[in-house]
């Protein structure tokens, strides 16, 4: 089984954009707590699909799962545990170029593995400082003087002690079981926080914290990568991703004048273009451009939430815009 080692470095992650808890819109429920607005935010998108989503496998680094890919298209099993081959998802799919033809990269679960993993967490010592004790083993060791690996490690492991009892949450993607889980046999192997004589507490960011490392039980799928030919053109694949991506397409002269304001302003103005319930003409013009008639036509409180959560892709007079749209407090 091949370890999955590889980040996926040649694509930006999607800006997390979710929409906001729609309970107590005051405009719609007609209860006594604060308005909410609307909001829709342009960000002009440069170049073609194909430049942003296609990966050239003649020009990219290395790093790339270039291994997986020549496996799966040579028909060859290839698999991961854990992770998706080229970190792939059903929302962000990953698609490369070789020798003039466009493939499709993702993966198929085909088994489960149960395993063992160490997990380091982290929390506040009662020792407020850095300053030595009697016993040098019980002395804070600097994350910074520890490995690689293990600083990797300390950083998640802080975020995931910083947002106990707070509001705020931590990176999820990051954080898991409430701390870092080592997954990597060479992250193990040159770990000192995992040993039997580690260090019993680090300092981070000028916080002293005790080490608890557990071994706990994982149960995690085998994904076994795959590679389809999808296009043997640039134009044929713009018009794959066109109908992957964009979920709307528009020209300035479909819209009303007091539309194309909206679209201005969404794209111009910091934090986008708002309204609170019921919307101007012109916004509700623009919603319905958008396919986006729940936030207008139906119960916005159920009907809403999730249809266009995070960011989309839209297509107005030929030019490709990422947009957001997502409820916000009328104080924000």
């Amino acid at each position: 089984m091949t370890e999955e080692i590889s980040r996926r470095y040649f694509l930006t992650a999607a800006a997390a954009a979710g929409t906001a808890a729609l309970a107590g819109c005051g405009s719609v429920s007609g209860d006594s707590t604060p308005e909410r607005e609307l909001s829709l935010s342009l960000s002009r998108v440069d170049g073609t699909l194909r430049e942003n989503h296609v990966v050239d496998l003649a020009e990219t680094d290395p790093r790339w799962d270039v291994a997986a890919f020549e496996a799966a298209r040579n028909g060859e099993p290839y698999t991961t545990q854990y992770r998706t081959p080229f970190f792939s998802r059903p929302d962000d799919p990953v698609y490369a170029l070789q020798d003039g033809t466009y493939y499709e990269c993702d993966s198929v679960v085909v088994d489960e593995v149960t395993t063992t993993r160490p997990v380091l967490r982290l929390y506040e010592s009662d020792a407020t400082t850095a300053t030595p004790t009697s016993d040098p083993g019980l002395d804070p060791v600097a994350a910074s003087d520890l490995s690689e690996a293990d600083q990797r490690a300390v950083r998640v492991a802080h975020m995931a002690a910083r947002a106990r009892d707070n509001i705020g949450g931590a990176p999820w993607g990051l954080v898991q079981r409430g701390g870092y889980v080592f997954r990597s046999e060479d992250a193990v192997a040159a770990s000192e926080l995992l040993t039997a004589d580690g260090p019993a507490k680090v300092t981070y960011r000028e916080t002293v914290y005790d080490v608890k490392v557990t071994k706990e039980t994982f149960h995690e799928p085998v994904y076994r990568a795959t590679v389809e030919p999808v296009a043997e053109s640039p134009e044929r694949m713009e018009a794959v991703l066109r109908a992957t991506f964009v979920d709307a397409r528009f020209t300035r002269d479909d819209l009303s004048s007091d539309a194309q304001d909206v679209l201005r302003e969404a794209e111009t103005q910091d934090g986008g273009y708002a309204e609170t319930h019921p919307y101007s003409a012109g916004y509700e013009e623009v919603l319905r451009a958008l396919h986006a008639r729940a936030y207008i036509d139906g119960n916005i409180q159920k009907d809403a939430g999730g249809r266009h959560d995070g960011r989309r892709t839209l297509r107005y007079d030929g030019t490709y815009f990422d947009y957001t749209l997502r409820f916000r407090s009328s104080d924000d």
